[in-house]
């Protein structure tokens, strides 16, 4: 399998797509562009009114007492809308009437639509509630790390958020008794997780003994802080405990009997499913943004698991290690020097060097960008309500309104789990150069329509977010050959997981957990417990663990054949701004995308013009 592009690509993708070189628009195209985006920010706006929850992840301060509608009405009055909506589109405008940036912004928006209705087809084959984004866990993260209280009117709104979780989890339940008629049922591992986090949430004051429960301290926490009179804040704070214990409590235990009295599923792959091998098509083509099947993917994998397990034995000899790969493997999960304690101290030390990783990279990013976001950045430890359900490190974007910095969270739970030689490519993918790079940026595009300044593809996502541990290579990062290898563990990973989820999920080989999760255990240096979490986060997304190494390795290969093409006129700099320069794409689109720069750009220095880059501002 391969993904290469060759100059008749380049050529195909341009010919329909770039502006002619030198020729400025005329008003007519640039006078319809601008009645399109006028009418995608009306649609955008129209879209975001429905969604008081991303309102609060943009940091806008509206409608901050209510939660998001859940329920199966919702769904089909949003299909309803959005057919409509795309109907409306084709009869408004013409595709070839706007500029080049408007055709992007025409084709984008048809094609999120068009995703959008496809999506409606498998709304039951989720799982409501699972260890990875489950409302169980969606419900106390936002309002511990979304909803702010600067004042009482906050306050008061939190409150009322509170008062408000019953309603949003007896919609949940009601999907979930839908799902389950149509034969839609979990794992059995799921419910275990599921039933952690909904105890967790409801542990503590008022509940029992102890400590207060998380959203209990949270709230009460937030008001301690805040500047209004004591006996303000005493009737807030009595109002936040009622609201915990008649609201909260009752919910989450009706949640809690909810999952118990479910039947777990009979696999853990979606094929098991009903229609689950077209459904698994649709995840991964929604997912990767290419045509590109099941077997198809897991051959690549095969592949490059191969190729990388190679470079990794070039390290092994380096080190002068005697032993086989499995056994330098064995070592690399054992050996205490290459891991923290499991203290407080550990976990502190862990931060504090994760930080200066940081620091360093945000030193020389000149190097490869041109333009920078004004978001910053912030390295968090997971909370512990759920840090046992979560992943290792992860990301979380920035308010673009409220000035909410962007967050690189890493999971201090097992520290076993998170070895020293794997901080440096984690903290390049997760934060910078990677995903807060990728995300702020986008986020602070000006004159871009809206959905695409926030949308997302993850291919593109992860794909960027993958070629930044892979970049500072090539720039003389990773001098510790401990730390090389674990850019090449990580890589291994990505790579494995194209094996994994297509062994888990398609048909054709219709894995078991435990034989996912022996397969990474024998392929990878990665502790055990890593993957167990790792398959069984696979295996409640499908598809998604797909787009990462699909994702990089097109980043890659657009990127050497411009430099091809260019020759001394390649400019790194003006590569990324480039790719990051249209938000979040499609990886057909971002084809495009690049080659109209290649080729603009070699006409432009033909005529002697300098200095084209990505053509955009940021605030």
């Amino acid at each position: 399998m391969t993904l290469r592009v060759d100059r008749r690509q380049f050529l195909a993708a341009t010919a329909a797509f770039a502006l002619p070189v030198g020729h400025a628009s005329a008003q007519g195209p640039e006078a319809e562009t601008a009645r399109l985006n006028g009418w995608l920010e009306d649609r955008y706006q129209f879209w975001l009114n429905r969604s008081p929850m991303t309102q609060a992840y943009l940091g806008l301060k509206t409608n901050l007492d209510k939660w998001d509608e859940v329920s199966e009405a919702r769904e089909a009055e949003d299909l309803a809308l959005t057919q409509d909506e795309l109907a409306e589109a084709k009869r408004l405008f013409s595709a070839s009437a706007f500029t080049p940036q408007g055709q992007l912004s025409y084709r984008l928006y048809v094609d999120q639509c068009e995703r959008r209705i496809g999506r409606y087809r498998w709304r039951f084959h989720s799982y409501p509630v699972n260890q990875m984004f489950g409302w169980q866990q969606e419900i106390p993260t936002f309002l511990m790390n979304i909803h702010r209280v600067a004042d009482r009117d906050q306050a008061e709104a939190y409150i009322a958020r509170l008062a408000g979780i019953p309603k949003l989890i007896d919609q949940v339940i009601e999907r979930m008794r839908m799902s389950e008629a149509r034969g839609v049922l979990a794992p059995k591992f799921v419910y275990a997780n599921v039933l952690r986090d909904c105890r967790n949430v409801i542990s503590g004051g008022p509940f029992g003994g102890g400590k207060a429960s998380p959203l209990l301290a949270d709230i009460t926490g937030k008001i301690g802080k805040l500047d209004i009179a004591e006996p303000e804040k005493r009737k807030l704070r009595a109002d936040a405990l009622r609201a915990v214990r008649g609201a909260v409590g009752p919910a989450y235990r009706k949640l809690i009997a909810t999952v118990e009295g479910q039947s777990a599923g009979t696999a853990d792959g979606v094929w098991h499913l009903p229609d689950g091998d077209a459904y698994y098509a649709f995840c991964l083509k929604d997912q990767t943004t290419t045509d590109m099947t099941a077997e198809e993917i897991h051959a690549f994998g095969v592949e490059d698991v191969a190729r990388i397990r190679d470079e990794m034995e070039a390290v092994k000899t380096r080190v002068k290690f005697k032993g086989s790969l499995k056994e330098f493997f064995e070592y690399m999960r054992t050996d205490a020097q290459f891991y923290y304690p499991q203290t407080e101290e550990g976990k502190a030390a862990y931060l504090a060097d994760a930080q200066d990783i940081l620091d360093t990279m945000k030193a020389r990013l000149d190097e490869l960008f041109i333009a920078k976001p004004k978001a910053e950045l912030v390295l968090k430890a997971v909370e512990p309500f759920r840090e046992q359900s979560a992943t290792s490190a992860f990301y979380e974007a920035p308010g673009a309104f409220d000035g909410r910095p962007g967050v690189f969270y890493v999971n201090t739970f097992d520290m076993h789990g998170q070895p020293k030689y794997e901080m440096e490519s984690l903290a390049y993918h997760e934060a910078i150069p990677g995903h807060h790079m990728q995300i702020s940026i986008a986020q602070e595009l000006q004159d871009m329509p809206k959905f695409r300044r926030f949308g997302g593809f993850t291919a593109y996502i992860e794909g960027w977010g993958l070629y930044c541990e892979r970049m500072p290579k090539e720039m003389g990062f990773y001098k510790n050959p401990y730390s090389d290898f674990g850019r090449l563990t990580n890589e291994l990973w990505r790579a494995c997981r194209l094996v994994v989820d297509t062994g888990l999920h398609g048909s054709a080989w219709k894995w078991s957990r435990e034989q996912a999760i022996a397969y990474l255990e024998d392929m990878t240096p990665n502790a055990a417990v890593d993957c167990v979490n790792s398959v069984e986060r696979y295996i409640v997304m499908p598809g998604q663990a797909t787009s990462y190494k699909i994702g990089m390795t097109k980043i890659i290969e657009l990127r050497e054949a411009a430099r091809k093409f260019l020759g001394s006129k390649f400019d790194l700099r003006e590569f990324h701004d480039v790719v990051l320069g249209s938000g979040a794409l499609p990886l057909d689109v971002l084809a495009e995308v690049v080659a109209t720069w290649v080729i603009r750009k070699q006409t432009a220095e033909r005529r002697g013009v300098q200095g084209i880059g990505a053509g955009r501002t940021l605030r």
